[in-house]
């Protein structure tokens, strides 16, 4: 009997869900699971919590900062903190969607790239230029890329995977559900993992 897949909601902004992009494949791969990616924007998230960005807070940016370093060290991931820091990701989001809508097999390689980009490699990815060049890495038009962006179904769907999320109850990104049990945070990998095996 198929198994559903690991739905995971993400920003690209987000420096937990870049830690959880690079681990979920793996993760999917041992439990026999696909992965449905779906794009968010946090600020609309952040506005139904109550919340700001973990680095903006008192306190809790601090040790963000430190966490964030400790972490992808544990995990094996290259990881910095990139200038400027957050920015809007909107654009490579939709791109994201158009590879979805055209079923296109460069959907998670696209997912890769992006986040490495910002994370790893520092690039700005609220610049065309930056997703044109990551793009033409993947064997993607700068115009096609340019026609996603612009496109008013994909904006349209973009909105809605945030309210998907909102109803869902998402709080934070990342976000996984598996089989209809939510999981906040990179750090719940492991639970994930057990919970789908043994439903503790």
């Amino acid at each position: 009997m198929p198994v559903s897949p690991i739905t995971l909601f993400f920003d690209f902004a987000s420096p937990y869900s870049y830690l959880a992009i690079r681990l979920i494949e793996d993760v999917a791969q041992r439990h026999d699971r696909g992965i449905a990616w779906v794009p968010i924007l946090l600020g609309p998230v952040f506005a139904a919590t109550g919340a700001r960005p973990l680095i903006e807070q008192p306190l809790k940016g601090e040790y963000a900062r430190i966490d964030l370093a400790r972490s992808a060290r544990y995990f094996g991931v290259p990881y910095a903190l990139p200038t400027p820091f957050p920015v809007s990701t909107h654009q490579a989001a939709r791109v994201l969607l158009g590879l979805q809508r055209a079923n296109s097999p460069q959907v998670a390689p696209w997912v890769r790239a992006v986040s490495a980009a910002y994370f790893a490699e520092g690039h700005n990815i609220a610049n065309m230029d930056t997703l044109h060049a990551l793009g033409a890495e993947l064997g993607l038009q700068a115009a096609q890329i340019d026609a996603w962006c612009a496109d008013p179904d994909i904006k349209s769907a973009l909105k809605d995977n945030v309210e998907r999320a909102l109803r869902a109850g998402v709080c934070g990104a990342p976000f996984f559900i598996v089989d209809d049990e939510p999981f906040w945070g990179v750090d719940r990998l492991p639970q994930m993992e057990r919970w789908m095996t043994a439903r503790f």
